[in-house]
């Protein structure tokens, strides 16, 4: 199948802990498993015949995402207008066949446990739009994402790579309109990569000054990694493997901005932090969303999620690093 790079790796290792501590943060953060409207940039670019496709098919695998599977058409074949072998008729260089992208096999394996509804082609063809939702659709279902058990493992059976896998969340959270007020509006995907770098951290120890697990052996050797986070090395680290670099310490991270206005709410990857004025900032960490952030707390604690308000804090403010690079 193919697949167009400008993934951001990140989101994927949010998917993997979907399971984990901060599932439900997770669940919230992407949206999964959700029946989202489209966003004014999915109406705009997914051909309207396509759109009511992805959002029927999805509703037959509950937890199922139609954002989610939008993206992976989006991908495959933007949604049937790609001009490329396999994609109307024949095969592509590995074979894959229709708007998404089908293996042979594949299709009819899948069209025989869940055959598509009537509205296709008789029998059912890969390259007919209606066949080929349905049955990605089912695809997705049969390989982790009914109910949302596993989402990260279903996009890995739909093409095995990482990148992809992000891709897909990352195009999603484009068409996704945000309907919770929590959020304050669409987190962008650079904010959205912050995050999910930051959930891949879970567990790490503090360390003052620590700018996270560093490689100790050559690169033509096994890597071992040693060392933790402190709390503005974590932010600053998130943020790096979304392409946005921001200050060191946790007090220039503030003074950096863009601040939010007080009484905004926070979006999912927004920086809070911690100080009794904006010269003693003293901690930050990166909101997830439900009142919850990530951070690295304090000496002898580790990378974990915890709410973002408790009596007597002293919040400082918000700021949202991905907004001046919009």
């Amino acid at each position: 199948m193919r697949y167009a790079a400008e993934a951001l790796a990140g989101l994927a290792m949010l998917l993997a802990v979907l399971t984990g501590a901060a599932g439900g943060l997770v669940s919230t953060l992407l949206g999964a498993g959700g029946g989202s409207p489209p966003s004014q940039y999915a109406m705009a670019d997914i051909p309207a015949g396509y759109l009511t496709l992805y959002q029927a098919a999805a509703a037959t695998c509950p937890g199922l995402d139609w954002a989610v599977l939008a993206a992976v058409g989006d991908i495959e074949s933007d949604h049937g207008r790609l001009n490329a072998p396999g994609v109307r008729s024949g095969r592509n260089s590995k074979g894959a066949m229709g708007p998404m992208q089908f293996l042979g096999p594949t299709f009819t394996a899948v069209t025989a446990r869940h055959p598509p509804p009537p509205g296709g082609a008789s029998p059912p063809s890969p390259y007919n739009p209606h066949d080929a939702v349905y049955t990605a659709a089912a695809y997705l279902c049969d390989s982790g994402a009914r109910n949302n058990h596993d989402l990260h493992t279903a996009l890995l059976t739909y093409n095995r790579s990482e990148d992809y896998a992000a891709d897909v969340l990352t195009r999603a959270a484009r068409y996704r309109a945000s309907t919770s007020p929590d959020t304050g509006g669409q987190p962008s995907p650079a904010a959205l990569t912050a995050a999910a770098f930051a959930l891949s951290q879970l567990g790490q120890p503090y360390q003052w000054g620590g700018d996270g697990p560093q490689p100790t052996e050559p690169p033509d050797r096994p890597a071992r990694t040693t060392g933790g986070f402190d709390c503005s090395g974590l932010t600053r680290a998130a943020y790096a493997a979304a392409g946005i670099e921001i200050p060191r310490t946790a007090r220039a991270q503030y003074t950096a901005g863009p601040q939010i206005p007080p009484g905004q709410p926070p979006q999912p990857g927004d920086l809070i932090f911690y100080g009794p004025t904006a010269a003693t900032v003293h901690h930050v960490g990166i909101y997830l969303g439900d009142g919850k952030m990530i951070h690295a707390p304090h000496a002898g604690d580790v990378v974990r999620v915890a709410p973002y308000r408790w009596p007597g804090d002293d919040l400082r403010g918000v700021t949202r690093p991905a907004l001046a690079n919009y």
